[in-house]
């Protein structure tokens, strides 16, 4: 990504859609207990952004303290988790799974191991496979998703 390249994310819903203008920073996955609740995951993928490059274009996310100097961030019409915001850090750190483009922040570190659940390492070793492999056309087409659209919008949701 170019630095003059705009970067858009947001919840699923469409209901809360941010503009980052400029590089993105350091990208990492946090295995830490309060990324795993926040995220109901086994950890948390975010990206560093600096404040005076980062605004909401849609919405506003609901918050979180999970600690004194820490706020999450999500919406709070369909819980996507967005952000962490920690007390004098200077960034913003957001969830790359809320980008619009998620493969453009791979992840370079890895914190939070004290929290590390023992199986993660694991999955990459397991059987995988598409989710088209072990359903019907029929199962395939009840999935038709309803999310907001990995770009912007200038109205959502559409009208039906």
């Amino acid at each position: 990504m170019s630095k003059t390249e705009a970067v858009t994310g947001g919840c699923q819903c469409g209901a809360v859609r941010y503009r980052i203008e400029g590089a993105l920073g350091p990208s990492g996955f946090c295995h830490c207990r309060m990324c795993q609740k926040a995220f109901g995951s086994f950890g948390a993928p975010l990206v560093s952004v600096p404040h005076d490059q980062f605004h909401w274009t849609r919405g506003t996310p609901a918050v979180f303290h999970s600690s004194p100097i820490v706020q999450r961030g999500f919406c709070r019409d369909c819980g996507t988790p967005l952000f962490m915001l920690e007390e004098g850090h200077g960034v913003i750190e957001m969830a790359i799974g809320s980008l619009d483009d998620p493969s453009i922040a791979a992840p370079d570190h890895v914190v939070g191991i004290e929290s590390k659940l023992a199986w993660a390492d694991t999955l990459p070793t397991l059987p995988s496979h598409s989710t088209d492999d072990d359903r019907t056309p029929e199962d395939l087409a009840k999935l038709k998703s309803l999310q907001h659209p990995d770009h912007d919008t200038a109205d959502w949701p559409p009208l039906r």
